[in-house]
């Protein structure tokens, strides 16, 4: 043990007690390819286990951003993991791959051991549900860098999937009808607008419980972002022909949708096809913001979109039924060039 070390701030035996905590949660995310490495300097991967013929890896990383301002100011760390899985592995989603993987780096202020242990916690649901496995990751301990109560949690995806099946937008044509996947609020983008309008500007307390949203406004925001693995992978397996995809993140529709066009097209989207989640009209209201503005900002309530041909509109819409999902016939792609909202 390194007393100097532990004056300087970082607490080895902390770190250790830490790795013991978690080793459970990791345990639970194993999948077929998955190789036990926890421990080891390099996470591994047996991709030949998967049996492709002509295997594409897709990565994605992202963070959590400042959602965690809201965790920190309630005291809530069992969440935002799953928020940083799922930007993850939906980014990586959309392009046709399934998620295999995942790593995760959290920066501490000081390593308080039960407080990692429920954000990896977090991080393993949403690698449980998104059907890939936690092979490794990094806890920093950075005295002077963070704030003792403070961290930072960022992830990092790989998804594979065959060649001749991955989504780049070419298949994408005018007439193909746009299906909806509901979100569960804010998901991980907007906080910094929503702090503003919600804390800042309005002085609202996170322990004020509101009836419409049926818990505090705290709990609310940091409703952890949904992950849509299953659903599409529902849908792939029972040979559903998507033309493309899109998650809806930071920029809304407006800057999310024509990710997935091909230069020239645009879409329609019938903004009262789906159901609002009531924090949006909250915040909308509470600033006084332009709802044009709060679809360039937010989801809005839809969190994934689906585009398929008009023939395979029903058996699509039925299929994720069967997944569990509320699908919405939210719009259709056009020649407009543009996002036009309706």
């Amino acid at each position: 043990m390194s007393q100097n070390y532990k004056a300087a701030g970082v607490d080895l035996e902390a770190g250790y007690e830490s790795v013991r905590r978690i080793k459970s949660h990791v345990a639970r995310t194993k999948v077929l390819g998955a190789v036990d490495s926890i421990g080891a300097f390099g996470g591994m991967f047996d991709l030949s286990l998967l049996k492709m013929q002509e295997p594409v890896l897709v990565s994605g990383t992202d963070g959590v951003g400042t959602k965690l301002m809201i965790a920190f100011a309630i005291d809530k760390h069992d969440t935002v993991g799953i928020d940083a899985v799922a930007m993850c592995v939906n980014d990586v989603l959309v392009q046709g791959a399934m998620p295999i993987f995942f790593l995760d780096y959290l920066a501490v202020g000081k390593n308080y051991p039960a407080k990692i242990e429920q954000l990896v916690k977090g991080v393993a649901d949403g690698c449980v549900a998104a059907e890939c496995a936690l092979i490794g990751g990094e806890t920093a301990e950075m005295p002077d860098m963070y704030a003792p109560e403070h961290y930072d949690i960022a992830g990092f995806c790989v998804g594979a999937c065959e060649k001749a099946k991955l989504l780049n937008g070419q298949s994408i044509a005018v007439g193909q009808k746009l299906i909806g996947l509901p979100s569960s609020g804010c998901h991980s983008n907007g906080f910094s607008l929503v702090r503003k309008v919600l804390l800042k500007d309005a002085k609202l307390d996170l322990h004020t419980y509101y009836p419409e949203f049926g818990k505090t406004l705290g709990e609310e925001l940091l409703t952890p972002t949904r992950i849509y693995v299953k659903a599409i992978k529902h849908l792939l397996n029972k040979g559903v022909d998507i033309k493309g995809m899109c998650h809806i993140t930071g920029g809304g529709f407006f800057e999310n949708v024509p990710r997935m066009l091909k230069e020239g097209l645009g879409v329609t989207i019938n903004i009262n096809s789906f159901p609002r989640p009531a924090i949006f009209d909250f915040i909308m209201k509470t600033g006084n913001i332009p709802q044009t503005e709060m679809y360039n900002v937010f989801n809005m309530g839809i969190g994934f979109i689906i585009a398929v041909e008009e023939k395979d509109l029903d058996t699509t819409m039925e299929l994720l039924k069967q997944a569990g999902e509320k699908p919405y016939l939210i719009g259709e792609v056009t020649n407009s060039g543009t996002v036009d909202l309706k």
